[in-house]
């Protein structure tokens, strides 16, 4: 038998969140500007989809569109959202930094995993962008704090990149949780679990339309 797993809905508006409890979430992260991939919310919206759900909340911290190369500013301002939806009662914070050759900026990455303690800290899928996706793993489990990594295996979709999940969930072990994105939906959930039994999966229709 299948262990039960975790369905994260990724919603943009305290309507949608509502909508994904109601539906089935176990959790949410709330983002702004899905037609961007995500960017950090609004304060209001943050605080607002926090007090309306029984469900754990993760935060999206990406400050603009494009790449994932911040300055030191970018950065400051990433650090203070995650000050604020800690202070909110967020369970955890979803951010990704990568420096100019496309690897993982692990010194910024540890910075703001610091700053987040104890959120839980999830890595975002700036890394499916690293030229190699099993040494940038590799590099993250030597992070302290890291909980989460949400990827889909270094390919456009969760079930073109199954066979590179399933190595990453063997090299991560116990010590982070490897959670599958891309175009996975409330119909081929079950597909994909069996192709890769993931403890936790995420997706915009993980329990349907949310309009």
């Amino acid at each position: 038998m299948s262990k039960k797993y975790i369905k994260e809905a990724c919603v943009e508006s305290l309507a949608q969140a509502i909508k994904a409890e109601e539906k089935g979430a176990d959790r949410l992260e709330l983002c702004a500007y899905l037609a961007f991939d995500g960017l950090t919310p609004a304060p209001d919206l943050i605080s607002e989809v926090i007090k309306a759900v029984k469900i754990p909340v993760r935060v999206m911290i990406r400050p603009r569109n494009g790449d994932f190369n911040y300055n030191e500013e970018e950065l400051e301002h990433m650090k203070a959202c995650i000050a604020f939806c800690k202070k909110e009662g967020a369970e955890g914070v979803v951010f990704g930094v990568l420096n100019e050759s496309k690897k993982l900026n692990i010194e910024a990455i540890k910075m703001l995993t610091k700053a987040a303690k104890p959120l839980k800290v999830v890595i975002h899928k700036a890394i499916d962008a690293t030229p190699d996706i099993d040494a940038a793993l590799k590099e993250l489990l030597q992070v302290e704090g890291v909980d989460t990594l949400l990827t889909s295996g270094g390919k456009s979709n969760a079930f073109d990149g199954a066979e590179n999940l399933n190595r990453l969930i063997t090299m991560a072990g116990n010590k982070l949780q490897i959670m599958p994105a891309g175009k996975i939906t409330q119909f081929n959930l079950t597909e994909l679990h069996h192709l890769v039994e993931a403890e936790a999966y995420h997706g915009r229709l993980i329990v349907g339309e949310l309009a």
